[in-house]
């Protein structure tokens, strides 16, 4: 049980109410803050102008609104803002960004009327998905379009998926006996004008980004074992001489691992204490870029992770609408903390680093691919008959046609900014795009990483390495091989690519 109190919801919170469906309850506290919060905005609203309470919305704020159109004014706002298009959400996706709401709205610098937290808090703890669709947010004045779809659903209206069935809003609240959100003062505003959404996508997004760097650092150890690599390009020596706190976790990780292997070749027993006649080396000195520069190429991805996770955490932690109410100053205030620049930005930052990401992937799979530059596989980790089989050579197309998307879909969309709303919002944030744009990033660069590892498995089968290698790498072996097991004729794979990415986004076979 998640309990919502006083103190800061931590990414651990949202993992465990997103990923492993547990329950969360929000502490007395809470209400009382909230409470206070309302009962202060509903009495100095009185007989005082107060953007979304008694105007207009948008260039329409000029327009005063008789009291006794004021909640009418909220449905308006919620029903004619419900326009979104294109694919729904996942659910994953939503759930965090109604966590990301209900912290927010938690905070009690909102005003609304506490029956909004307490429909947030059963959508959640019932595990109700409100329909939310991809199309419609520019991330200035908020999610606007993504959040009147889940106000929608909070006033008891649109369509929501429970159980594995799309279905009304109206009856689902009626079977569970949940309480529609009460519309008196800006509840509709409150709810969808804030940065939840793009939040929400994006701590899903920095939690898969993360798994995806921990697969690609254990890959690249199974890869150091395959082809008996040097043990100083991840030694603490080389890699402290700089001072990135990223590149040192990453080499720190791999050598730990790749102490407990039988097949790292030490340096100085190889080139410096023996002395070598040839004069064209056998063994080579040094490995390919995507072998030996891994800890230089993925400590920055890695950092610019957990930075993205940081920033995104702050976001859910604070107050993101228009206009936010402070008790303790006894006043409103207006603005733009609704802006969703940094979540924007963020997520351009993320998913270049993914992109990069995949392409190291893209490049140590070829590397596997062509006996020119392994010098010790067949063409394709081919185990069949040579010209007669096919071996991995028809996921390479895959691999690298997926990894050339990334490379288009890593251009900013922060720096894409249109104006709309009559010029209103004339600059906006793109957060919401941005955040899916990553999403598809991120998802594209398993796909890669799904392909390399089925074909290392059978590179490490073809030379019967599984005996000594480290025990990260015989498990992470052992567990792919019991979703696809070894073959050597050709067969359709890609229910079986399938298998693995789901595999590999449940799961994380190191800790970085």
């Amino acid at each position: 049980m998640i309990n919502l109190n006083t103190s800061e919801l931590t990414l651990q919170d949202i993992k465990h109410l997103v990923f492993d469906n547990n329950s969360l309850t929000v502490s007395p506290e809470v209400y009382t803050r909230v409470n206070e919060s309302f009962q202060f905005l509903l009495k100095f609203s009185k007989n005082k102008v107060i953007y979304g309470i008694n105007t207009g919305f948008g260039p329409m704020a000029q327009y005063k609104i008789e009291e006794s159109d004021q909640k009418e004014l909220q449905y308006n706002l919620i029903r004619s803002h419900s326009s979104g298009f294109g694919e729904r959400l996942p659910a994953p996706y939503v759930k965090a960004s109604m966590v990301a709401r209900l912290n927010t709205l938690s905070l009690g610098n909102s005003g609304v009327h506490e029956s909004a937290i307490k429909v947030l808090e059963s959508l959640i703890n019932h595990d109700i998905t409100p329909l939310i669709f991809e199309h419609g947010g520019v991330g200035a004045s908020g999610d606007l379009v993504q959040l009147a779809h889940l106000a929608l659903v909070m006033i008891g209206e649109g369509e929501v998926e429970y159980q594995g069935i799309v279905q009304p809003t109206e009856q689902v609240f009626k079977a569970l006996q949940i309480e529609p959100m009460h519309i008196v003062l800006r509840e509709g505003l409150a709810v969808m004008n804030g940065t939840s959404v793009m939040t929400g996508i994006g701590i899903v997004n920095a939690i898969y980004a993360k798994r995806a760097i921990e697969w690609s650092t254990t890959i690249t150890i199974m890869i150091c074992e395959l082809v008996e690599a040097y043990d100083d390009y991840f030694s603490p020596q080389l890699n402290n001489s700089k001072k990135h706190k990223g590149q040192q976790q990453i080499a720190a990780v791999i050598k730990k691992h790749l102490d407990e292997s039988q097949y790292i070749k030490k340096r100085e027993q190889q080139l410096y204490e023996t002395e070598v006649e040839e004069k064209v080396l056998s063994n080579k000195v040094q490995e390919y870029y995507s072998i030996r520069c891994v800890p230089q190429i993925t400590g920055i991805i890695l950092e610019t992770i957990d930075q993205s996770q940081k920033l995104l955490i702050e976001e859910v932690n604070s107050a993101n609408d228009n206009p936010i109410v402070d008790v303790k100053s006894q006043n409103v205030y207006h603005g733009g903390n609704f802006h969703g620049d940094y979540v924007s930005f963020e997520m351009d930052k993320l998913k270049i680093a993914l992109t990069k990401l995949s392409m190291l992937a893209e490049r140590q799979l070829n590397f596997l691919m062509n006996p020119k530059l392994n010098n010790i596989l067949p063409p394709f980790v081919n185990l069949g008959k040579l010209g007669f089989n096919f071996g991995m050579q028809g996921v390479q197309f895959t691999a690298t046609s997926t990894t050339a998307e990334n490379q288009m879909l890593s251009n900013p969309m922060y720096v894409h900014s249109i104006p709309n709303n009559n010029d209103n919002q004339d600059i906006v944030s793109m957060g919401t795009n941005a955040a899916l744009i990553t999403k598809k990033v991120i998802d594209n660069t398993f796909e890669v990483l799904v392909i390399e590892i089925i074909t290392l498995v059978q590179a490490i089968d073809h030379l019967d390495k599984t005996p000594g290698l480290s025990p990260i790498s015989k498990d992470t072996y052992n567990k792919v091989r019991a979703i696809v097991p070894k073959f050597s004729n050709d067969y359709p794979i890609y229910k079986d690519l399938k298998k693995v990415k789901q595999f590999m986004l449940d799961s994380s076979p190191i800790e970085l």
